[in-house]
């Protein structure tokens, strides 16, 4: 497996979410569709002809804007931006997120070796902790320690690392940082620790 040599050199893996753990769109799109729900409900605009739309300008475009493109489209009223902002906070989803099986496989080996595994995210605290409530961790989860980088700076600072270090009386050298944006690389190297792309065990 791609990630042996990773799990016998080191003691301890700090990783990122969104698209390091799980595949960002899946709590996107869940949300989408909550939102073209709430919207059908309140404006009486068709839900299906909303997901329609939202799912494709996040195709081409991504999620930057994606309320105001999709309420203009749809004539929606910029008052519910609110609640479009509030359901990233606190949805709760109709189907729990997956994580990509390598990256489960590899939690599961980290937890059989004892050593230990940390989240560290960028993300808004109260958003990422509602989809680490929603992620089917398999049993795992009682081996996470959670560690939210705007509660110090967010990365590529490194003042969440160096707080991982001493609060757990760790070298370095046995730390592994798992992302996949610039933030996370810049971080790992900031903190002198090593880091690893994603991609490079999800990849065949």
């Amino acid at each position: 497996m791609a990630f042996e040599k990773y799990i016998k050199d080191k003691q301890a893996f700090v990783f990122e979410i969104d698209d390091v753990l799980y595949p960002e769109k899946d709590y996107l799109l869940q949300v989408y569709y909550l939102f073209a729900q709430f919207i059908e409900y309140a404006e009486q605009i068709s839900s299906v002809e909303i997901i329609k739309g939202m799912q494709h300008t996040y195709a081409f475009s991504g999620s930057e804007g994606i309320f105001e493109k999709t309420a203009e489209q749809f004539n929606i009223p910029l008052k519910y931006k609110v609640n479009f902002d509030l359901l990233f906070l606190s949805a709760r989803l109709p189907l729990k997120l997956l994580m990509f099986n390598e990256m489960l496989n590899f939690l599961q080996e980290i937890t059989v070796e004892r050593k230990q595994i940390f989240i560290f995210t960028n993300g808004d605290p109260i958003m990422q902790l509602n989809k680490i409530k929603q992620m089917e961790w398999h049993g795992l989860e009682s081996y996470l320690t959670v560690y939210f980088a705007a509660e110090t700076v967010l990365k590529p600072a490194t003042d969440g690392i160096q707080e991982i270090l001493e609060k757990h009386n760790l070298k370095k050298e046995a730390l592994l940082l798992v992302g996949k944006v610039k933030s996370d690389e810049e971080c790992a190297a900031n903190a002198g620790i090593e880091y690893l792309n994603v991609d490079k065990l999800l990849l065949p």
